[in-house]
C-alpha cells in the first residue's frame, strides 16, 4: 500500500499547546504508516485557511490536518475565529477535493480543558488518514 502523504498546518498561538499536538501528530501518523510530507507553521488558528490553501495548491499531499487550539477570553472572539476558520478550511478541502482534517480545539474552553483535548491532534491525523485512503480506494475502484 502506498503512503499516505500529509501535511501539517500549526498554529503557533498557545504554543505549548500546539507544540504537543504537532509531536502527537507526527508520532501517530509514523504508527498509520503515513509520511509527513510538509508542514506550515501559521501564527494563529485565524491565518491557517491562506496556509492551507498554498500547500494544497501545491499538490504535494493526499491530505492535511490543521492543529490548533482557540481559548476562551472575555469576549466573543474565540467563537469568531473557530467558527471562521472551521469553515474556510472545509471549504478548501471541498474546492481543492482532497481531505482537510480539523485538528482544532475550541472555542468556549480554558487551558485545562485545551491540554485535556491535545488528542484532537491525533484523531484529525486519523481522519486524514483514512479518508486519504478510501477515497484512492474509491477512485481506484
Amino acid at each position: 500500500m502506498e503512503k499516505v502523504r500529509l501535511g501539517l498546518v500549526v498554529a503557533e498561538f498557545n504554543r505549548d499547546i500546539t507544540y504537543m499536538m504537532e509531536i502527537l501528530a507526527r508520532e501517530h501518523a509514523e504508527f498509520l504508516g503515513a509520511e509527513i510530507a510538509d508542514v506550515i507553521r501559521v501564527p494563529g488558528v485565524f491565518d491557517i485557511p491562506i496556509a492551507l490553501k498554498k500547500m494544497l495548491e501545491r499538490g504535494k499531499v493526499d491530505a492535511v490536518a490543521t492543529l490548533g487550539c482557540v481559548i476562551e477570553g472575555e469576549t466573543e472572539h474565540d467563537e469568531v475565529v473557530a467558527q471562521h476558520s472551521a469553515r474556510k478550511i472545509m471549504d478548501l478541502s471541498l474546492e481543492y477535493g482532497i481531505p482537510v482534517a480539523l485538528g482544532v480545539s475550541g472555542p468556549g474552553m480554558g487551558r485545562i480543558a485545551a491540554q485535556q483535548r491535545i488528542d484532537y491532534a491525533k484523531r484529525a491525523i486519523e481522519a486524514a488518514v483514512k479518508l486519504a485512503r478510501r477515497l484512492r480506494d474509491y477512485e481506484q475502484g
